[in-house]
């Protein structure tokens, strides 16, 4: 899918293994925010466990590779046709979304996030639902101004 200067493709297997090498230590990172490496380290591993139990072919799930007209890969977006918890079926859920480091605060991030919701809506969804932690301030920035809000809000405090 071609969105604003910016294609969507399957992520072969190759960059499959390197995009889940990279989104776990990154997921991990961010965990750490939380509670000790090495449950976080576990938790990455028993969450891509469960959401991507066949890898590339797991069903209802799009691992995709972001693609300007350069033909240059700018990102990568991950997205299921169900919601995680409820398997709602008409609610697709926003597992992870990135620019590549040279190509951020360029628009790419608003492209992909557009083309995966034209996805989704071409699957049957009419929601497109996502997590993300508290301190994403530039994430959180991008989804508001693309229209996202807020449904529900963890908070906490170190004692």
């Amino acid at each position: 899918m071609d969105f604003s200067g910016v294609t969507l493709r399957p992520m072969s297997q190759d960059e499959y293994d390197d995009y889940t090498t990279r989104r776990d230590l990154e997921y991990v990172q961010s965990l750490t925010k939380v509670m000790s490496a090495e449950a976080a380290s576990r938790k990455a591993r028993q969450d891509r466990a469960a959401f991507l139990p066949h890898g590339l072919a797991t069903e209802r799930h799009r691992l995709l590779v972001a693609v300007n007209d350069a033909e240059q890969s700018v990102g990568h977006a991950w997205f299921g046709l169900d919601e995680p918890r409820t398997r709602a079926s008409d609610t697709a859920w926003l597992y992870d979304i990135s620019v590549e480091e040279p190509y951020r605060r360029s628009g790419y991030g608003r492209a992909i996030l557009a083309a995966v919701e034209a996805l989704a809506r071409e699957a049957g969804a009419t929601r497109l639902g996502l997590n993300v932690f508290g301190h994403n301030t530039p994430a959180i920035s991008l989804y508001q101004a693309c229209g996202y809000e807020v449904m529900a809000q963890q908070m906490a405090k170190r004692l």
